[in-house]
This record gives C-alpha cells, sequence and structure tokens, in this order.
C-alpha cells in the first residue's frame, strides 16, 4: 500500500495481523487473533497546525484529524469531508461539543459531549461510523442486485447509550442489519426506550439475561466462531471498532481550541488535564493520541466509579478482576439501570461504567509494551514483541482472572495518566455541589461569531445552576481532586461530560430533590417526552441460553430481512 502512510495501516494488537487498510478494519472490527486495531504508527502534527486549525470548526478539525489516518486512495477528501458534514448535522449545538465553566477561580470546565441525537458521547463516533459503514457498502455493491448485495451484520454489546447510539447512527442504512444487545432490567427506561422503540426493519434488540459483560462475551464469541463469519459479514459498534476511537480524538482538539480562544490575553497554550469518566477506556484512549500527536496535554486523569481495577492498576500494576459478590455489590438505583453482580460488577448510581473489563485498555498495553520492550530492535521486531506480551497478559487474566506488570512499564504509563476512584456517596455530592455553585457558558463565542445558546440547553435548574449526570459527575469529582493535589495558577481542568441528567433521572433527582429551583421537568428534552408509552420491538434472551442461541437469532433475522430484497 504505497499510497498509504504509516498512520494509515493498522495492525493488530496481540501481533496477528499487518499492513491492513482502514477500510479493511472498520468493517472487520475484531482481528483474527483475537485482538483490537491500531495504527502501525501514531502521526505527528503538521509544523503549523497550532496557527492553521486554530480557528477550524468541529467538521474542519475532525476533517483534519481523519486524513492522517485515512489514506485519500481508500477515501476521496470531497467524499471524506462530506462524511464529516453529514455525521455532524444531527447536532444540536453549533459548536457540537461545547465547553462551560465551572469554576472560573480554579479554572475547571466541562467538555459537553452530550449534544447528539441520543443525548450521549457516543453520538460524536457512531454517528460518524454508521455513515462509513453504509459509504463503503453502496461503493461495495455498485451494480449489484439482490443476494449478489455484500451486507453488514453489526453486532454490539451495550450497557445503556452505545446501543442507542449504535441505532440511530445505522437504522434504516440499506444492507445493514444491526444487533445490540443489553443486560435485561439493568438499562435505565429512557435508554431501553431509545433502543427498542426504534422499529426499522434492520434494528434487533435482545435483551440477555445478564449483566453487560455478559453481553460483551457473546460478541466476542460470535465474532470468534468460524461458522457465522464464513455466512455473515459481522462489524463491530463498540469501541473495538478503531473508528470508534478515532472520532472521540477530535473533542480534545476542538475543547482545546475553545480554551486558547477564551484565554487571548495569554501567549502560551493552556496547561491542560482532561478528565475522563471511564469505564470500557474508550474515551480516554482517545485522549492518549491526542496527546501522543502532540497536543500539549499535561495529564489524562481516568475517574472510575467504584468497579475500579484501573484505579487498582495504576496503584499497583496488578490487573485483577477480583470478583465481589452479596451485598457489598448491592447499590446504585434500579430505576436509572444498575447492573446485577453475577461476574462481580457492583451496582453503581453510574452503570454505564459498571464494567469488569476495560476492552480498550488493550490498546494502551500495546503501546506501553511497545515503549518497554522494544528498546534497540527494528520496528518489526517491536511490533511482534508488543504483540506477544499481550497476548500473554491476555491469556494470563483469562486464566488467572489477573496480571502484573514491570515497573517500568507502569511508569510509563503514569507518566501520561493519573487515576481517582469516585464513591456513589461522593457521586451525589458532586451533583450537590455543582448545582450549588452555579454555571455559566465558557465567554469566548464560537468561530462564526454567533453566540452559542443551545451549548447548555437542559442542563440548568430554573435558577440557572448546572446539573451533572452521575457519570459526569465522577469525572468532576476526580477533577476537583486532582486541583486540589495539583495546584498550580495556569492550569486548567476540563472534565467531560458524557451524558445528558435526563438519562438517569432518578440518581439526579436523589441527589437535588429539594433544592430550590430544581425540577426535573425543566431539563426533560422535548425528545423524551411520551417515549416510555411508545411501541416497543425487543427479543428476550432467555436464562441458560448461551451465544450459541444468539447466533441463531442473527442468522434468522438476517435471512429474513435479505428475503425482502
Amino acid at each position: 500500500m504505497a499510497s498509504h502512510t504509516a498512520s494509515q495501516k493498522y495492525l493488530s494488537t496481540r501481533g496477528g495481523s499487518y499492513g491492513l487498510s482502514f477500510e479493511e478494519v472498520v468493517l472487520k472490527g475484531l482481528a483474527n487473533d483475537g485482538g483490537l486495531f491500531i495504527p502501525e504508527s501514531i502521526p505527528e502534527l503538521p509544523e503549523d497546525w497550532l496557527t492553521k486549525w486554530r480557528d477550524h470548526s468541529f467538521e474542519d478539525l475532525a476533517y483534519e484529524i481523519f486524513s492522517l489516518y485515512i489514506s485519500p486512495a481508500e477515501i476521496p477528501s470531497a467524499d471524506l469531508k462530506e462524511l464529516v458534514k453529514r455525521s455532524y448535522s444531527t447536532f444540536r449545538a453549533s459548536e457540537k461539543t461545547p465547553v462551560v465553566t465551572l469554576d472560573e477561580q480554579h479554572h475547571l470546565y466541562l467538555l459537553e459531549l452530550f449534544h447528539g441525537p441520543t443525548f450521549a458521547f457516543k453520538d460524536v463516533a457512531l454517528q460518524f461510523l454508521g455513515n462509513l459503514f453504509e459509504y463503503f457498502l453502496v461503493r461495495r455493491n455498485e451494480g449489484k442486485t439482490g443476494k449478489d448485495r455484500e451486507h453488514l451484520t453489526v453486532i454490539g454489546a451495550t450497557s445503556g447509550d452505545t446501543g442507542s447510539a449504535a441505532i440511530y447512527g445505522l437504522r434504516g442504512k440499506k444492507d445493514v442489519s444491526v444487533f445490540i444487545m443489553h443486560p435485561q432490567g439493568k438499562v435505565s427506561p429512557i435508554q431501553e426506550a431509545q433502543m427498542t422503540t426504534v422499529l426499522d426493519p434492520n434494528v434487533h434488540n435482545l435483551a440477555v439475561t445478564g449483566t453487560f459483560d455478559d453481553c460483551q462475551d457473546i460478541v466476542k464469541a460470535l465474532f470468534a466462531d468460524p461458522s457465522i463469519n464464513k455466512t455473515h459479514r459481522l462489524a463491530a459498534v463498540n469501541s473495538i471498532n478503531w473508528a470508534r476511537i478515532l472520532a472521540q480524538i477530535t473533542y480534545y482538539f476542538s475543547s482545546y481550541f475553545s480554551l486558547l480562544r477564551s484565554h487571548k490575553h495569554s501567549a502560551t497554550p493552556p496547561n491542560i488535564h482532561f478528565v475522563v469518566p471511564t469505564g470500557n477506556f474508550g474515551d480516554i484512549l482517545a485522549g492518549y493520541f491526542a496527546k501522543r500527536m502532540g497536543l500539549p496535554v499535561a495529564k489524562l486523569v481516568i475517574a472510575t466509579n467504584e468497579n475500579d481495577i484501573l484505579h487498582r492498576w495504576w496503584q499497583t500494576g496488578h490487573y485483577e478482576k477480583h470478583p465481589v459478590h452479596g451485598k457489598q455489590a448491592q447499590g446504585g438505583i434500579k430505576a436509572d439501570g444498575v447492573k446485577a453482580h453475577e461476574s462481580g460488577v457492583k451496582e453503581t448510581l453510574s452503570p454505564a461504567m459498571d464494567i469488569l473489563v476495560s476492552s480498550n485498555f488493550e490498546r494502551l498495553l500495546y503501546f506501553l509494551a511497545l515503549q518497554v520492550y522494544g528498546c534497540n530492535r527494528t520496528i518489526e521486531t517491536k511490533r511482534l514483541v508488543a504483540g506477544a506480551k499481550v497476548k500473554e497478559w491476555h491469556d494470563e487474566l483469562k486464566k488467572e482472572g489477573g496480571f502484573k506488570v514491570c515497573q517500568n512499564l507502569l511508569d510509563h504509563a503514569k507518566h501520561d495518566f493519573d487515576a481517582y476512584r469516585v464513591s456513589d456517596d461522593d457521586t451525589i455530592k458532586t451533583i450537590q455541589q455543582v448545582y450549588d455553585w452555579g454555571s455559566k457558558p465558557i465567554s469566548q463565542p464560537p468561530t462564526n461569531g454567533a453566540v452559542d445558546k443551545t451549548a447548555t440547553t437542559g442542563t440548568r435548574g430554573a435558577n440557572g445552576a448546572y446539573i451533572l449526570d452521575p457519570h459526569s459527575a465522577i469525572g468532576v469529582a476526580a477533577a476537583l481532586r486532582s486541583i486540589h493535589e495539583n495546584p498550580a495558577p495556569t492550569r486548567q481542568h476540563v472534565a467531560l461530560a458524557t451524558a445528558h441528567p435526563a438519562k438517569f433521572s432518578h440518581a439526579v433527582d436523589t441527589a437535588l430533590r429539594g433544592k430550590e429551583g430544581f425540577d426535573f421537568e425543566t431539563v426533560l428534552p422535548v425528545q423524551f417526552e411520551g417515549m416510555l408509552e411508545k411501541e416497543k420491538r425487543v427479543i428476550t434472551v432467555k436464562p441458560g441460553e448461551g451465544w450459541e442461541a444468539v447466533r441463531e437469532i442473527v442468522i434468522q433475522e438476517v435471512e429474513k430481512e435479505r428475503q425482502h430484497l
């Protein structure tokens, strides 16, 4: 692929695949060896990026970043620009991911990522991914008819937000069937309704008895199964799909420039800590790519809930499941979709982060292994060694329930990351604390000169106080700890707000009930009104039915769809 740079060619984290194109990794999702796809190298930013990109719109930034990872030989520039434009035309805020000020004195800001069609950060990636799938299929199916047309079977698992974002990105797409599994009764009513009330023929919801990790295991089993892969082209929609990570890189750059423009008196770029509520590690991994590309980020701060496998690893170097059972695993608010603890997952107020094992952590481990174990070797040997180490750690995790890394590798991780664990009690206190502060939009208007009045719509009480959802509150709680531990007059903390508060109404109501100016009706988007009463369509996967039962459901439903082509 002479037309591709190293950052436009892809390999597996476990060493079994090399030299793949962007189209191949997007449509394939998971490597044959079970690894995740990553670029062969992380690109450096152009020399003039700071001045050239400073006043770019979100769409223009996305185009510039995506171009570093996608060869124009695969997607011509004009086509890529159109894909980007179409993907973000569905967002309500003109800045797409606006920044608001929470605490001006301590330079604490909130990056609002919930202005897409399903009110969650997953829209930033999944609107783009849905259009990518369609683009590749239209090209592959040109001139083909009937069953000669290539058909994509998209498989995904969700703990709440991924499912609805994937469905809204793929509904009605030609030659695409989408199957989303969620743990039955363990997502919030709004999240469930956002998925199950979409009645497009190509959308299939499966309610699985168990936890998100059970759903994710079924996805991995299907991708590893030779029989269905011979008859169906499976594609991943979870953050194991590289395009998910790529799309999320953009908002780290957009928020950086937003802060830079709002501090015109400062001659130096902001010294930023990005604080990310973290479950499956995809959102913060996008920040790692931005930092490695050259964005001047001081630290990436991991904020976990009480399912704290990542926090424990950063403290000790031990990556261990440590299952928790019984009363100590009970908590959260059932009405918001708290999850059961069959697999050691603790129920919390932030159910979208109730994940035992973080899939995308494997991608970071590969780059760390490349740094630590690749000294004085050729790049080809470095890649083989790093892939072998990742496979070794994965095998230990599968067989022993955990693994330990050397101190040198852990030190490399600590150079870029900090980690904090936030309890349910602290989550509630943070929602209350921020509400008591009040808040105001960042003073700098967007680059088009118009004041973005939509930037904070639906996240404020009648008195103007800011309302956090429980996941975003975990990020703010970790940011406040980081500010306390790392005081510096020039340092800014940007916490990522990953979901609209209306999606977790019971947790928010628990925190703010009785507060002056608080009435949940004021933050309920019009799009949610009456949703719980709409017609629903869902297939139940009964207790004891394994991934083989899901395979049969997928085969049968795809066949029904294709009969109507």
